[in-house]
């Protein structure tokens, strides 16, 4: 008798190929057949014909201080992920001393908007070294599976300090430190390392982040110690975008460690076909050095969400709105439902010392109301300009209306890049190309602003069954990108594809029923801070090493995940 049998499967198994009918058994958390299942199961799962997939890895999440104090990893676990790879942009909480505790908290605070008072409170500091980290990662239990990366800012600022890891080029003891840490941390299971090389990575209310601006030889320094160990990631993020003088050196630095490197890339609005050259040098790099550059590319563009609980909306540069933004929030939206108050706020003419809010609150054109389910693809149509001008009133009164329907719960999406064209199909072409990699959910993180922790959910209904118009995906394809591929990429290679002896995280989704639905704030962070979530219909179970850790969209409260040491074979 197997411990768990899935019956009557539509097994989509993570390798491309086509899906098939079957059924599935596992026993001791290890998938022990595929295909005819004879034998009976303890448990037993009749999927109906639903399809079934490996459990979904996401490459890219920002749960360093979020795993020490939940064991859910929500939203992740919500959406099919079963292992979440964190330590991205450079950012993370060790190594540490006390001392530099609050400057780590401020770093991870500035560059992915995660409340210092919820870090402050939620996190335990039961570490220094990168090993005793892991190793309280360990002590918890979690419902999904955690792989850790060694964050720049935290290394060299535990290497060098604080003043001299903002300011300073490294002295080769400082890199020789930083190159043995980093080894260290690789030998106790990290499986990777992450850098950052733009400017909008700031600590909060300070400069730009630990490691922006160092020497290219420090990064090639520590991509030796990837090459010692042999296994391993280097993540980095860059304003250049793989553009020169950063292609010479990311190149050395995927020839030193032999692993490999991948860049965040996104499309730009003011250089809309630069993702093509790019994605054109990765290739040559790979097909002609055997260099293994990738880019880490979005299932939607990047973009912030506003309304009048998020962090941002149109009406906070005005002074009326400023007077009453700190009221609770039942008070506010009184206020801001009187005529007088909305007459005031909508008579104001505002101009922000701030380019970003001049740039993004009066580009009506490019923000568009998210509704239920939300339009992650909308058209020119949909746009608050559009709908302003059929109503016949000013962008900003449109605005400010939508914002206090749903109970003043509505949110405004505005996408920050490559979006010019009212399109995804540029997107589309990034994620196909050979050289990409799926990446930037960004979970965990950007709290008040990003809700893209569902990207898992999105390729499935917007890129495999919804899209209108332009090319999608096959069922097959969006499922190998988001498990043998992420998988695989890590070392991961005991998980992402249905097959004997692989481990049991496995999917049960009921794809017609899948759907997204609209995000929401919950203040449920230490401290009663506040963040954005989303939930989906149409994940039947969703299973870790053989346990029912979700089932209809309800956790079952089953922790069979945990810290995932080095890479799986």
């Amino acid at each position: 008798m197997h411990d768990l049998v899935i019956r009557n499967a539509r097994i989509v198994d993570g390798t491309g190929a086509a899906s098939y009918p079957g059924d599935i058994a596992v026993d001791d958390g290890i998938i022990a057949a595929v295909g005819s299942v004879g034998a009976k199961g303890r448990r037993e799962i009749n999927a109906d014909g639903a399809v079934v997939t490996p459990g979904f890895v996401d490459a890219h999440t920002h749960y360093d201080g979020q795993v020490v104090w939940d064991p859910e990893l929500a939203p992740s676990s919500w959406h099919g992920v079963t292992t979440v790879v964190m330590g991205n942009c450079g950012v993370g909480f060790a190594p540490t001393r006390a001392e530099e505790r609050d400057f780590l908290i401020r770093t991870m605070e500035g560059v992915e908007e995660i409340p210092g008072s919820a870090l402050s409170v939620g996190m335990s500091w039961d570490w220094e070294s990168f090993p005793q980290y892991l190793d309280a990662i360990d002590r918890q239990e979690h419902a999904i599976d955690v792989v850790a990366q060694v964050a720049h800012s935290a290394l060299r600022a535990y290497v060098m300090g604080e003043e001299r890891a903002l300011d300073d080029d490294a002295t080769v003891d400082d890199i020789d430190q930083m190159v043995g840490l980093t080894h260290e941390a690789l030998e106790a299971g990290a499986l990777g390392f992450s850098t950052s090389r733009t400017m909008i990575h700031k600590v909060k209310h300070g400069p730009e982040i630990p490691g922006t601006f160092c020497q290219p030889e420090e990064l090639v320094a520590i991509a030796g110690a990837l090459r010692e160990c042999g296994y391993g990631v280097f993540q980095m993020i860059s304003d250049r975008m793989g553009e020169e003088p950063d292609f010479t050196w990311m190149k050395e630095i995927a020839r030193v460690s032999g692993r490999p490197l991948v860049m965040s890339l996104v499309r730009q609005s003011n250089a809309p076909d630069a993702y093509r050259h790019t994605l054109d040098r990765f290739a040559h790099a790979y097909d002609r050095e055997g260099l293994d550059i990738r880019a880490g590319v979005g299932w939607r563009p990047p973009g912030i969400l506003m309304g009048l609980q998020a962090t941002l909306n149109p009406l906070m540069t005005h002074p009326t709105y400023r007077s009453l933004r700190d009221l609770p929030f039942r008070e506010r939206l009184r206020r801001l439902r009187q005529p007088e108050v909305r007459a005031q706020i909508l008579g104001e003419q505002v101009r922000s010392k701030d380019r970003f809010a001049n740039r993004v609150f009066a580009h009506w054109a490019n923000m568009f109301p998210l509704g239920e389910p939300p339009n992650y693809e909308p058209s020119q149509a949909d746009s608050v300009a559009a709908r302003a001008q059929r109503a016949g009133v000013a962008p900003q009164e449109w605005v400010y209306d939508y914002m206090l329907s749903n109970d003043g719960r509505a949110f405004v999406y505005y996408p920050l890049q490559g979006y010019d064209e009212y399109t995804l199909d540029p997107l589309h072409e990034m994620m196909a190309h050979p050289r990409s990699v799926p990446s930037l959910s960004d979970g965990g993180a950007h709290v008040g602003t990003v809700a893209d922790a569902s990207f898992c959910t999105y390729m499935l209904t917007h890129w495999v069954r919804d899209r209108a118009e332009g090319p999608r995906f096959t069922l097959e394809e969006a499922v190998r990108f988001q498990t043998q591929d992420t998988a695989s990429l890590y070392g991961l290679n005991d998980r992402g594809l249905l097959a004997p002896g692989k481990k049991a995280d496995i999917n049960v989704i009921d794809i017609e029923g899948l759907c997204l639905h609209a995000p929401y704030m919950a203040f449920d962070l230490p401290g009663d801070n506040k963040r954005l979530l989303q939930k989906a219909d149409g994940y039947l179970a969703t299973i870790v090493s053989g346990d029912v850790i979700a089932e209809s969209g309800e956790m079952t409260g089953t922790r069979p995940g945990g810290l995932v040491r080095g890479p799986q074979h």
